[in-house]
């Protein structure tokens, strides 16, 4: 059973995506913050990370960052953001604008468990 972390300062959004993912067999863990984001991904072992991007403090780039830096630097990244043309030059596996199908995110996290390779820049 895959590990998703879900990083997003709306608890709304967090609590929705966790039920969701929870009804297609995914364990997830969520975080307020992309500080929580961060020490949770550092203290756990998962197999994927969602995170919105616009957040205060640590944003989700500088989570993006902190994951290619860590001791699992391949672990597929998903950003999900309003000014997703401002990403294409970062090392997201894939991108999606928001407002976004669930539909779509949930294949997204598939194809990268799926095939273990980085995807391009996608939208919605």
């Amino acid at each position: 059973m895959s590990l998703i972390l879900i990083i997003d300062d709306e608890k709304a959004i967090l609590e929705m995506l966790k039920r969701a993912f929870g009804k297609f067999g995914f364990d997830v863990e969520t975080a307020i913050s992309g500080e929580e984001g961060i020490e949770k991904f550092d203290r756990g072992n998962f197999d994927t990370v969602i995170t919105d991007i616009l957040m205060p403090g640590v944003d989700g780039i500088s989570v993006l960052n902190h994951i290619r830096a860590s001791r699992c630097p391949a672990t597929p990244v998903i950003g999900i953001s309003g000014t997703p043309w401002l990403l294409k030059n970062e090392k997201f596996d894939v991108v999606l604008d928001k407002p976004f199908l669930l539909k779509d995110l949930v294949d997204a996290v598939k194809a990268l468990g799926d095939k273990g390779s980085h995807l391009a820049v996608t939208s919605s």
